[in-house]
């Protein structure tokens, strides 16, 4: 089976989606269409902002999301999934790219969710590290161990995994991480600690956006961030993507879920190869390609 991933957060680049911009009308006027939603020309910082101005959430959120739904929809009928799944951010490009949101409304919720997000991050300084070459279940324990707020957040690939929390209880940890033998514990350049209970403001912003928010039936199996399973009931994917801002990102497990279920040829559809590169430590014995025009 094909199966179709979209990258989050941390894949933009200067100049990402020019080239669909200028080969296809369609990406030219969902490009146009994407201004006039958000209010300001995104086209301009995708195509010529500095890496500076890419890298506001507000921006890059939207522009991640754009790139890989309008890939999607400029491949037509050579885009033909059967089981789709996208890393965080990348869930909302999956379920417009699967049928289960409309263009326009995955972009008012992408850009809802940077917004209440970039809020969440000023209310109280929090961050994340990248933590590899340990057993999840080490890395669980120690963040239980801590005092104040530090969990497990992102199930990147085994001994990839990144934890999120207050700046302290997250500095603690590597600390302690390293003493069981990480080989590294670093902290990320991020704007706050995504995918845990700091994220709290932004879930209840997002819930309320998402509720009003017509959710159809797939057109195939939408693998879940939260459930890392197979998931095909509107009201599920719903509630599974207001339960994603404060949950981790089980990647590993939603990978291995839809090879178990028959994903044999998976592409990644997006600015990028950051998933390319997380499948190839997942399970080396799987196709893993990246969606192009050509």
């Amino acid at each position: 089976m094909k199966a179709y991933i979209f990258p989050g957060q941390g894949a933009q680049f200067t100049g990402m989606g020019l080239d669909l911009y200028e080969n296809s009308p369609l990406a030219q006027e969902l490009f146009e269409k994407a201004n006039n939603i958000l209010g300001f020309s995104i086209t301009d910082v995708m195509f010529e902002g500095t890496a500076e101005e890419l890298k506001q959430t507000k921006v890059t959120q939207p522009a991640i999301f754009l790139h890989s739904v309008i890939l999607a929809k400029v491949l037509g009928d050579d885009f033909k999934p059967e089981m789709v799944a996208g890393h965080s951010l990348g869930e909302l490009s999956a379920l417009v790219a699967n049928g289960v949101l409309s263009f326009e409304d995955g972009l008012k919720l992408v850009s809802k969710r940077a917004l209440a997000m970039q809020k969440a991050c000023e209310i109280q300084p929090s961050t994340m590290a990248a933590v590899l070459g340990l057993e999840d279940a080490v890395v669980e324990e120690v963040c239980a161990s801590i005092d104040g707020v530090v969990v497990a957040a992102n199930y990147n690939c085994p001994g990839q995994l990144v934890i999120s929390g207050e700046i302290e209880a997250v500095e603690k940890a590597c600390e302690v991480l390293k003493e069981k033998g990480a080989k590294r514990a670093l902290l990320l350049p991020v704007g706050g600690a995504f995918h845990s209970p700091m994220m709290e403001p932004a879930r209840e912003e997002l819930a309320a956006a998402i509720e009003e928010t017509t959710f159809n039936e797939p057109m195939c199996p939408v693998y879940q961030n939260v459930v890392a399973k197979a998931v095909t009931n509107p009201a599920e994917i719903k509630e599974n993507l207001i339960a994603q801002l404060t949950a981790p990102v089980r990647w590993t497990q939603c990978v291995q879920a839809m090879i178990t279920d028959g994903g044999a040829e998976f592409v990644e559809v997006g600015p990028g190869k950051v998933l390319q590169g997380l499948m190839r430590k997942i399970d080396r014995s799987v196709a893993a390609s990246g969606a192009s025009l050509a």
